[in-house]
């Protein structure tokens, strides 16, 4: 115990270390300029690259099976995307903004500078590691920042790859890695950093933004909560599950914007479980023993989901596996599991799933679908299947949540030219496109005069002057 706190206390003195150093770097160049940070953003990707494969093979190992398309697909390929965008876009974002100083103020110019805050916190989870730690940290990089980076402890072989790729990269001064359990991200979080990025759990969010509130460290945090698929009467269940599938399959469901519940109109359950079960058998022909399913990330979570199916049951639920080979307990491998007439206290009701598990609700009509979202807490992703624009446009009126996909599932997170985000429980803040940009950034006014100083005219004795521009303004 006593070996183990003292480990800790040692981690944890390295990591002040380790931000005053970062901090004392920024303040010898605090306004890096295009050509450098495009220098940073080459050298990135180069070194993404080159361990690509060896990433893929990391998270194979500490899922104990993770399809590597997955990984190309979901932790890879957006980075690499993203890298391409930011590169193309950052001499634009960079240039100060022209702003009007109104008659007021004038004569004088104003504009706005966007200037780097110093060092970004961003602490990542488990369920993509590579994507959510490479991807907030091109849009450091690109604002002219340095970052530390708190990696999951769930995934140590991605870790050393991750950590061996940045060093190669960058200089520790510029980017640097720490890893350790959770009073060693308790101590991270709490770090005076010039911004803090968190991705996790809301429960977790909420002992990160106290962390941050001592220093008054400005946050960003994307969340997740229960996702609601909003199924419309107009669609036929078997377009809906071969456009909402892939998005509960992929890593497994364990996704923070991953399906977490469905709204079906009454009576068409049957269907929606049998439409889902051809498609996931076409997926993956051999169910949990497919080698292109990905396994829930470790025995506790393993056994987390299943302890929720059988409560579900057991509360008079149906639990309605989608392949015949549901499991591969040596893997830890389940396929989606299709829970029906779930009841609001149960457990896959009340919290997110983050996993293979998909409770199905139905609907009157659709007020009452609309009503069911809207009395819940506010979810970072909201799906709607429908062809009726009407009805599409009056729910993404009618609801709140981070972010909106019509006939689709999940892709929104990979549009680069748009912010990407959660609202109230499910998050605060951006950190994709331009408006990521703009969180890592200050944006600061600078107002500029010449020799000629109209303040001047407004300053005590108050007289004649003053009563004309009052009557000329107040109105």
């Amino acid at each position: 115990m006593t070996a183990s706190l003292s480990h800790g206390n040692h981690e944890i003195v390295t990591m002040q270390q380790q931000l005053r150093q970062q901090q004392t770097a920024f303040l010898a160049n605090p306004m890096p300029l295009l050509d450098h940070r495009l220098h940073q953003l080459n050298k990135l990707k180069t070194a993404l690259l080159n361990h690509q494969q060896a990433l893929c093979e990391a998270l194979h190992q500490d899922y104990d099976h993770r399809s590597q398309y997955d990984t190309l697909i979901s932790d890879i390929l957006p980075c690499l995307q993203q890298l391409k965008y930011t590169k193309k876009n950052l001499n634009k974002w960079l240039k100060p903004s022209k702003r009007h100083a109104g008659l007021l103020l004038a004569p004088a110019k104003v504009r706005v500078e966007y200037q780097p805050l110093g060092v970004i916190g961003i602490m990542v989870p488990w369920n993509f590691p590579v994507m959510l730690s490479i991807s907030p940290l091109i849009t450091a990089l690109a604002a002219g920042n340095r970052a530390m980076i708190k990696l999951s402890e769930f995934t140590p072989h991605t870790n050393a790859i991750l950590t061996q790729l940045l060093t190669e990269a960058f200089s520790d001064e510029e980017v640097a890695t720490v890893e350790g359990e959770s009073t060693i991200a308790s101590a991270f979080s709490a770090l005076p950093f010039d911004h803090l990025l968190f991705t996790g759990s809301t429960q977790v969010g909420h002992h990160v933004m106290k962390a941050a509130a001592e220093h008054l460290t400005p946050v960003t945090l994307e969340l997740g909560g229960k996702s609601p698929v909003l199924v419309a009467a107009d669609i036929s269940m078997k377009e809906a599950v071969q456009k909402l599938i892939y998005g509960k399959c992929l890593n497994a469901g364990q996704i923070c914007v991953a399906p977490d519940y469905v709204l079906l109109p009454k009576g068409k359950t049957t269907e929606f479980v049998s439409a889902y079960q051809q498609q996931f058998a076409a997926m993956y022909p051999q169910g949990a023993n497919s080698p292109d399913y990905t396994a829930v990330i470790n025995q506790h979570h393993y056994q987390r989901l299943q302890q929720w199916c059988q409560q579900a049951q057991q509360g008079g639920a149906h639990v309605i596996p989608a392949h015949t080979i549901s499991h591969n307990d040596e893997q830890q491998k389940m396929v989606t599991h299709l829970v029906t007439n779930p009841a609001d206290d149960m457990t896959v009701m009340q919290q997110e799933i983050f996993g293979p598990l998909l409770p199905i609700i139905e609907y009157e009509d659709i007020d009452q679908a609309i009503s069911y979202v809207q009395q819940r807490p506010r979810p970072l992703a909201l799906y709607v299947f429908s062809h009726n624009k009407a009805l599409q446009q009056r729910i993404v009126e009618h609801t709140h949540s981070g972010g909106v996909c019509i006939n689709e599932t999940l892709v929104h997170v990979s549009a680069e030219d748009a912010p990407f985000g959660g609202i109230g429980p499910s998050g605060m803040g951006h950190y994709h496109g331009h408006e990521g940009f703009l969180t890592f950034s200050k944006a600061k006014t600078i107002l500029q005069r010449g020799k000629f100083y109209p303040t001047r005219l407004m300053m005590p004795p108050y007289g004649w002057l003053h009563r004309l521009t009052m009557k000329l303004f107040l109105r």
